[in-house]
């Protein structure tokens, strides 16, 4: 007996593609829509999410100049000022560069060169900085050597956030993560954390906790060669 074919999802065909290819194709359609239903889900789920601890201190960072090119021009803010009039949620991503670090992480760079060019619409809407433990002039000197223009660079050398808020490790080891936090009634308060590195993954599979912000990964995904097992992102090439 003749298995009935499936209903089209779509009539838009391809030059030259064959009844096999479209039926293929169609298959992994299906799965891509039932992903996409389910990354709403989660992103549902997420904004539902209580408000967590209150912020234990009101973090003091250093930062400079917008200028990367102004090396005098420093000043101290605290984290209660990241939030500008009208925006309560600030997002803030660990970037792995400590100060015994040789070099800064390669994967925090990519995902930051990334987020340079999209950083005005984020902050059209939210409050965003990258915090590094590194001294603040090693952050900035590395940042105009890549190019950041839009990133607002904080160092977190002189406080504790990095520790407790799990970018960094008991024994000093920078951790790439991001952290949102939101303000109500004139408190800040954790809001959520990528804590899916912290969480069991499939052997042989890298955490994944902030592909979601990450274009390269989610670009090579779509190719057959896919992420490839070793090839991991450079400073240079």
């Amino acid at each position: 007996m003749a298995t009935p074919q499936q209903a089209p999802l779509h009539s838009v065909r391809f030059p030259g593609e064959s009844d096999t290819y479209r039926a293929a194709r169609n298959e992994l359609l299906q799965a891509e829509m039932a992903l996409r239903k389910q990354i709403e889900n989660v992103a549902e789920l997420r904004r539902k999410l209580p408000l967590g601890g209150v912020v234990p201190q009101d973090y003091v960072f250093e930062e400079g100049a917008t200028d990367l090119s102004d090396s005098y021009a420093t000043r101290t803010v605290r984290m209660s000022e990241l939030f500008q009039p009208g925006k309560d949620t600030l997002v803030i991503y660990n970037f792995m560069y400590g100060p015994e670090m040789k070099s800064a992480c390669t994967s925090c760079t990519s995902i930051l060169d990334g987020l340079n060019g999209t950083a005005p619409h984020i902050l059209d809407r939210v409050n965003f900085v990258v915090v590094a433990k590194s001294p603040l002039e090693r952050i900035r000197t590395f940042a105009k050597g890549r190019g950041w223009r839009n990133h607002r660079l904080l160092s977190s050398a002189s406080n504790t956030y990095n520790r407790d808020y799990h970018g960094e490790s008991a024994d000093g080891k920078q951790i790439p993560a991001l952290n949102v936090f939101l303000r109500r009634d004139g408190t800040i308060r954790h809001f959520y954390q990528s804590e899916l590195m912290f969480a069991p993954k499939e052997p042989g599979q890298d955490p994944r906790h902030v592909d979601m912000i990450w274009p390269l990964w989610n670009l090579f995904d779509y190719t057959p060669e896919g992420r490839g097992e070793t090839w991991r992102p450079k400073l240079s090439y």
